[in-house]
């Protein structure tokens, strides 16, 4: 496995806490130049974090800001003085699909990683992101590969009129800590049962868009229920509000969307879910009353398919429920 082998499905279902630097080297705004320089020499370190009393991230330090003070002729001021407080962070419940999304947006080569209560936890680089997810992938596919082996005889071995595997999760309102993680148990549930590798990424794909959809949009949140046997795969997405008021708009109209400003600010919401879902499912069957809920219902195929949209074309966005 290679970096560039790693699609983008698996930098959304992989965390920056399973790929970032724990061991963190910070420093105290009191820390001199000279003491920087070389904590930076000895550690090979291009970049750290400027923590002060009580372990709290103020700031931030580069060789950049290092050899500009020494241009200036400035070594011994103190990191207080150099470095820079505009912070750049990321979560380590992010996906690292969001912290590319990141890296590339500001420039900037490593990141402070926060937990939910803002303290720093670690510290991301892009080369961070590569090896990680390497490592991940390939620790995942030794444990598949055993798994896929194991269950892949189910349907075969046992003997009954009709044999399915009944998968449900339950998906919570605005949790996009969670978001991906029913569509990642789906992924993995198919991948031991030795189906296609083509199809399991339409699989993957349509559940994280429709999951993302539950979450984004529906007031309680909602259910999903998977159901394999031996020929196809059936998903159903269900909740109980608020319901689609244009159902051929959603449908149809490529951008439509209903998503609150708030959500699209996080990245979400581009109106192609359902688009994406009906370019990777061999059926699919929205329902939807307004105050009353949304049922959408989608059939995979479990067999090699050849798709009028390549599969490789189709990447799980930000997903977007056109509803009310």
């Amino acid at each position: 496995m290679v970096a560039r082998e790693i699609t983008r499905a698996q930098k959304l279902e992989f965390r920056v806490g399973q790929v970032m630097t724990r061991e963190v080297v910070a420093v105290t705004p009191s820390t001199s130049l000279l003491e920087l320089k070389e904590i930076m020499r000895k550690r090979r370190i291009s970049g750290v974090p400027v923590v002060d009393d009580n372990g709290d991230l103020v700031g931030v330090i580069s060789l950049e800001d290092l050899l500009r003070a020494f241009e200036q002729g400035t070594l011994n001021a103190t990191v207080g003085e150099r470095m820079s407080t505009t912070l750049i962070t990321i979560r380590e419940t992010d996906s690292v699909d969001a912290a590319v999304a990141k890296f590339q947006q500001t420039g900037v080569g490593r990141l402070p990683v926060l937990n939910s209560w803002g303290q720093l936890v670690g510290v991301l680089t892009k080369g961070d992101v590569t090896r990680g997810l390497v490592h991940e992938v390939q620790a995942e596919t030794q444990d598949e590969e055993i798994a896929r082996y194991r269950a892949s005889h189910i349907f075969r071995d046992v003997e009954s009129d009709d044999t399915s595997l009944v998968l449900r999760y339950k998906v919570a309102p605005r949790d996009f800590t969670h978001g991906g993680n029913a569509s990642s148990r789906i992924k993995r549930a198919l991948m031991r049962l030795g189906a296609d590798p083509q199809i399991v990424r339409r699989a993957a794909i349509a559940s994280y868009e429709a999951e993302m959809n539950l979450i984004i949009h529906a007031d309680h949140g909602g259910v999903i229920t998977a159901e394999v046997d031996a020929s196809q795969l059936k998903m159903m997405f269900k909740d109980d509000g608020p319901g689609i008021a244009d159902l051929r708009r959603a449908l149809e109209e490529e951008g439509y969307t209903t998503t609150p400003p708030e959500i699209r600010q996080m990245g979400f919401g581009g109106g192609m879910g359902l688009k994406n879902i009906r370019k990777c499912a061999d059926q699919m069957h929205l329902d939807s009353k307004v105050g009353l809920g949304t049922q959408l219902e989608i059939t995979i195929l479990l067999h090699t398919w050849e798709p009028s949209t390549p599969v490789e074309n189709v990447s799980p966005r930000k997903a977007s429920r056109e509803s009310a």
